[in-house]
């Protein structure tokens, strides 16, 4: 794919944070703290340059979508990003607990920065909001599986975007979005699309697409698509719920990283 390409594939509508300057992975990785970023060996130089801006507008947009400093978006350096690295096949974008790494695919990936950053805030949290959950555990697992929680306000503001995206809006019993997936698995004959964390991953899209900023390369696919068609990602009165839900969650703790002018701290109900 040549640069000129890549430069014109994603429609984005939002503020400029380029200023018509030149951006590299150097800046990227400066500008949010990211613990390592990786580029495969067969990007080409002109293509590197065009992903790079498209990176850091995407990185942008999401950190105001969130109304976050930049320590959010990788969650206290301790994130790490790599792109057109191989990945696994037939995968364009996978979170890795082991590495804490999200990484997308050359071609295929774009746009699903959204769903593999929210696998990692639901992993980074796993050990903030919850007790006694280690290693490769995510957050919205371990409270549907009825973990212990950590007493804090924004923990229960957590919770209550896995309740809106996982339990029907009285709390007694599966979302339409879980039923939804589960109907998808069984003509697949696989578990996946209901899967805890891909319920609040593709939830997490849905929010960040219906937001004021636009941005293809961040997100995309939750509204005409196959997948939306077939009820992946919530709709109706439950989007609306989610999406309630996680603007609560978000615009509070980022006002609270902002005031304390540090990045996610180490006590739970804080990422």
């Amino acid at each position: 794919m040549g640069d000129w390409a890549l430069n014109n594939r994603f429609y984005r509508n939002g503020p400029d944070h380029l200023s018509n300057e030149p951006v590299d992975f150097v800046h990227v990785r400066r500008r949010f703290d990211f613990r390592s970023i990786e580029i495969g060996r067969w990007v080409t130089r002109p293509e590197r340059e065009a992903v790079a801006g498209h990176f850091y507008n995407a990185l942008c947009d999401l950190m105001l979508i969130l109304q976050g400093p930049e320590s959010l978006i990788s969650l206290r350096g301790t994130l790490s990003l790599q792109y057109g690295t191989g990945g696994r096949p037939g995968v364009s974008a996978h979170y890795s607990p082991a590495t804490r790494c999200f990484s997308l695919a050359k071609n295929a990936g774009p746009g699903s920065i959204a769903h593999e950053w929210f696998h990692a805030f639901d992993h980074y949290m796993a050990g903030k909001a919850l007790a006694g959950v280690t290693g490769h555990t995510l957050a919205s697992q371990a409270w549907l599986n009825n973990a212990a929680t950590l007493a804090h306000p924004l923990n229960d503001m957590l919770f209550a975007c896995f309740a809106a995206v996982l339990l029907s809006e009285d709390g007694t019993g599966p979302s339409p979005l879980f039923y939804a997936s589960a109907r998808v698995d069984e003509q697949q004959g696989m578990v996946y699309f209901s899967r805890p964390e891909e319920l609040c991953a593709r939830a997490f899209e849905a929010f960040i697409q219906d937001a004021a900023i636009k941005n293809g390369f961040l997100v995309k696919g939750t509204k005409a698509t196959r997948e939306a068609e077939l009820g992946l990602y919530p709709q109706g009165e439950q989007r609306a719920r989610c999406n309630a839900a996680f603007g609560r969650y978000f615009h509070t703790l980022g006002r609270a990283l902002r005031r304390q002018h540090r990045g996610p701290a180490d006590e739970g109900g804080e990422s």
